[in-house]
């Protein structure tokens, strides 16, 4: 059900499923499941957004403490490629990125801890994806690092220019950026 990434702490997490002709059912958290695996959050929020189109690209995304979040990541209709960059300061992996691409036919669900930065690009029209968060949003600590960021070099499946928030349009370079997050504090 947990399987490890090359980057410490990201978790892609692979819920079972129970088919028949009906369709199938599958337990998308548990908290005893997680538990077992040495994992504990506190989620206190679920988000669900919609992007109309193809090409959309939320992020790099982020909530400073004292209010970083920790995300478990899900596509329920049309895909996205979803990626987490290592922003904790100590970590061997700090500035280094993993993709996945996710969509509702696998069930595949992505853990991001609090310390990395977030984003995902939608890969078909109308794609919906939910999350969990371990603590609410809070608008002084919401921040953001350019997408195309030429340090990180994350290679988006971009086919043509991305749809973007004029805040994400704005979002600083990851070399110009002071990363809030140290390794082994708030996750």
């Amino acid at each position: 059900m947990f399987r490890t990434t090359p980057i410490d702490d990201l978790l892609i997490i692979c819920p079972r499923r129970h088919e028949d002709a009906r369709g199938f059912f599958s337990e998308t958290w548990s908290r005893d499941a997680f538990a077992a695996a040495g994992l504990r959050f506190d989620w206190c929020q679920d988000n669900h957004s919609l992007s109309r189109e193809a090409g959309t690209l939320r992020g790099l995304h982020y909530q400073a403490p004292p209010a970083a979040q920790a995300k478990l990541v899900r596509c329920i209709r049309g895909r996205i490629w979803d990626v987490a960059v290592d922003a904790r300061r100590g970590s061997p992996a700090f500035g280094r990125w993993f993709g996945i691409e996710l969509g509702p036919e696998e069930g595949i669900q992505f853990l991001i801890p609090s310390g990395f930065l977030h984003g995902f690009l939608t890969l078909e029209p109308n794609s919906e994806v939910q999350y969990k968060v371990d603590c609410a949003y809070a608008p002084g600590c919401d921040g953001s690092v350019a997408w195309d960021d030429p340090y990180l070099a994350i290679p988006w499946p971009l086919p043509c220019p991305p749809t973007l928030s004029e805040r994400d349009r704005a979002a600083p370079c990851f070399c110009d950026w002071n990363s809030p997050f140290t390794i082994g504090e708030h996750q």
